[in-house]
C-alpha cells in the first residue's frame, strides 16, 4: 500500500456515487520492464531489504569482540532466537547447528517481507505476493527431502513414511495419505499459510483506510464525517495487530520448515543398518 498506490483507491473510494472497496489489484504494482521482466514495487522492496540486512551482519559480525557493543549485543540477541528456540529446540542438539544458517535466513526474511507491510514507505508486505512464499518454500522442500533421503536412502526415506504395526491390508492407503502430505499437502499449506495472512491483514487495513477517507470526504452530514475518526483508529489497532502477525507468521514459517528437517533426520527413522554405519 505504497501513497503512490493508495491515491487512486482514495479517489474511487470518495468518488462520490459509493465506496469502491479495495481490490486485489492493489497488490499489483509494476514499476518497470527489463526485457520482458516486469519489476514490481514488491520485488524492488526484497532487494532492498535483502541488501540491507546483507550489509548490516556482515559490518556487525567484521566488529565482532569479547565484550560486544550495544549493535552486535542486539544482533546476538536477534540471532540466538531461533538458533535456539527453533533450530535446536526442534531439531535436536546433535543435529541442529547444520541447519541453523538455513533457519536463521528464512525466518530473518519472512520477518521483514512481512515487517514491509507495516513500514511507512512500503505499506506493503513482500510476502503478500505469493510468489515470495513459493520460493521460500521451495528451498525448505528441497532441503527436507535431501536431508531425508542421504540419512535413509531412497528406499528407506520412503518406507518410513509408513507407521509400524499396521495392518498389511491399510499399509498401501496409509502410504498414499502421507505421500501427499509430504510432497503437496506441506509445501502447499507452508507457502499459502505465509501468503494467506499477509495478503488479507493488509485487505482489512486497506479497507479501513479507505473507508475512512470516504466517511471524512464524501459522508453526508456531520456523523458520517465524525464516523471517520473511529474508522481511523481501528486502522491503526488493525496495524498494531499486524505487526504481531506478521512476526507470528515468520516464527511459524521457520518452526515448521525445523519440524520437518527434523523428522527427516530423526534418528528413529534411520534404517539399522544405515544407523551402524554411520556409528
Amino acid at each position: 500500500m505504497t501513497l503512490t498506490a493508495l491515491a487512486p483507491t482514495l479517489a474511487a473510494a470518495g468518488g462520490g456515487e459509493s465506496y469502491q472497496p479495495p481490490t486485489p489489484e492493489i497488490f499489483w504494482q509494476p514499476l518497470f520492464e527489463v526485457g520482458g521482466l516486469t519489476v514490481t514495487n514488491q520485488m524492488a522492496w526484497a532487494a532492498i531489504i535483502t541488501a540491507v540486512l546483507s550489509f548490516a551482519m556482515i559490518a556487525l559480525s567484521k566488529r565482532a569482540a569479547v565484550l560486544p557493543s550495544k549493535g552486535q549485543w542486539l544482533f546476538e540477541g536477534f540471532y540466538n532466537f531461533p538458533r535456539n528456540s527453533i533450530a535446536r529446540d526442534m531439531i535436536g542438539t546433535k543435529e541442529f547447528r547444520r541447519f541453523v544458517p538455513l533457519l536463521f535466513t528464512l525466518f530473518t526474511m519472512v520477518l521483514f517481507y512481512n515487517l514491509a507491510g507495516s513500514f511507512f514507505l512500503t505499506m506493503n508486505p513482500v510476502s503478500g505476493k505469493v510468489a515470495f512464499p513459493i520460493a521460500l518454500t521451495l528451498v525448505v522442500y528441497v532441503v527436507y527431502h535431501w536431508v531425508g533421503i542421504q540419512q535413509m536412502g531412497l528406499g528407506g526415506y520412503f518406507k518410513h513414511m509408513i507407521p509400524p504395526g499396521l495392518p498389511g491390508w491399510i499399509v498401501p492407503f496409509v502410504f498414499l495419505l502421507e505421500l501427499v502430505t509430504y510432497l503437496i499437502t506441506r509445501p502447499l499449506t507452508l507457502a499459502l499459510r505465509l501468503f494467506g495472512n499477509m495478503f488479507a491483514g493488509h485487505m482489512v487495513i486497506y479497507l479501513f483506510v479507505t473507508g475512512a477517507f470516504f466517511f471524512l470526504l464524501h459522508g453526508d452530514g456531520v456523523l458520517l464525517r465524525l464516523l471517520s475518526l473511529p474508522t481511523f483508529a481501528m486502522a491503526g489497532v488493525m496495524l498494531l495487530f499486524e505487526i504481531l502477525v506478521q512476526f507470528l507468521q515468520a516464527f511459524v514459517f521457520a518452526l515448521l520448515a525445523a519440524s520437518y528437517i527434523a523428522g527427516a533426520v530423526a534418528e528413529e527413522h534411520i534404517p539399522d543398518d544405515a544407523a551402524a554405519g554411520a556409528h
